[in-house]
C-alpha cells in the first residue's frame, strides 16, 4: 500500500464511519476503496466488515441511553439477526469471487435505490415499544443482507425496525447501531474463520471508522441529513456504474 491509498482509506472510513451512525450507507465507501486497493470482491466485502466494526461500537455507546429503554426489543432482535447475519456471510463464502463480483453491481444500484428512498421509509414515531412478529421476519431478513453484504443495510432496518418497535428516530437509530454490532460480530468470525480478511487493510481503516462512528452521532442530532444522505447516493450509483463497466 502507497502513503496516498493508506491516506485515502483513513479518510474513507472516517467518513464511512460518520455517515453509517447518522443513518447508515458508509459501506459503500469502504468497499469502493478496497476494490480499489486491488482487493477480490468477497474480500473487499469481508474487510469492510471488519472496518465497520468500531465504528458501530462507538456509535452505540453515544446511544446508550436510548437503547437501554428498549434492552428486551434489543435482545429479541438481537436473536433474530444472529441468524440472519450467519445464513447471509456463509452465503457469501460460498460464492466465488466471479460470481459475487458479477452481482455487486446490481447489489449496489438496489442498496442505493433503497438508500435514496430513505425519507420515504422512513418509520413514523410512535409509542409502540415491544417487537413484533411481522417486524422480527423482515429483521431476519435485513440481517440476512447485512451478513451477505451490508451496503444500505442501515436505510433498511431503520424501515424494518420501525415495523418492530416503532419509537421516534433517534431511538430507532439507536436500536440500528446496537445491531449492526451483532451483524457484524456473526459475520467476522465466518469471514475470519474463512480467511477472507485482509488485515493490513482492515487495521489502517479501523482507527477511523471507529472515530467517525462516534462523531456521526453528534452530527446525527445537529447536522441536516439531507446533504450527507446525496453525496451517498450519488457515491452509491458512481460505483455502481464503474463496476457494470469494469466487471
Amino acid at each position: 500500500m502507497t502513503a496516498s491509498m493508506i491516506a485515502l482509506m483513513f479518510a474513507a472510513a472516517f467518513l464511512s464511519g460518520a455517515v453509517n451512525a447518522i443513518a447508515g450507507g458508509g459501506t459503500f465507501l469502504t468497499f469502493g476503496v478496497l476494490t480499489l486497493a486491488g482487493l477480490p470482491a468477497v474480500m473487499a466485502n469481508a474487510t469492510s466488515s471488519i472496518a465497520q466494526f468500531p465504528g458501530y461500537i462507538s456509535s452505540t455507546l453515544a446511544y446508550l441511553g436510548d437503547i437501554r429503554a428498549i434492552w428486551k426489543s434489543a435482545i429479541a432482535l438481537g436473536i433474530v439477526s444472529i441468524a440472519g447475519s450467519l445464513g447471509g456471510s456463509l452465503f457469501l463464502i460460498w460464492l466465488d469471487n466471479a460470481t459475487f463480483k458479477a452481482m455487486v453491481p446490481w447489489l449496489l444500484l438496489a442498496a442505493t435505490a433503497v438508500f435514496a428512498a430513505g425519507p420515504w421509509l422512513k418509520p413514523k414515531a410512535g409509542e409502540r415499544h415491544a417487537a413484533t412478529p411481522g417486524g422480527l421476519a423482515v429483521q431476519g431478513v435485513t440481517s440476512f443482507y447485512g451478513g451477505f453484504f451490508g451496503a444500505g443495510m442501515g436505510i433498511m432496518m431503520l424501515a424494518s425496525l420501525g415495523l418492530a418497535t416503532g419509537g421516534d428516530y433517534h431511538r430507532l437509530n439507536a436500536l440500528k447501531n446496537f445491531l449492526s454490532i451483532v451483524i457484524a460480530a456473526v459475520a467476522i468470525l465466518v469471514f475470519s474463520t474463512a480467511g477472507a480478511v485482509s488485515w493490513s487493510h482492515a487495521l489502517v481503516m479501523i482507527p477511523g471508522v471507529a472515530l467517525g462512528g462516534y462523531a456521526g452521532v453528534s452530527a446525527a442530532r445537529r447536522v441536516p441529513q439531507s446533504v450527507l444522505r446525496w453525496i451517498v447516493v450519488a457515491a452509491g450509483f458512481g460505483l455502481s456504474i464503474y463496476y457494470f463497466v469494469t466487471g
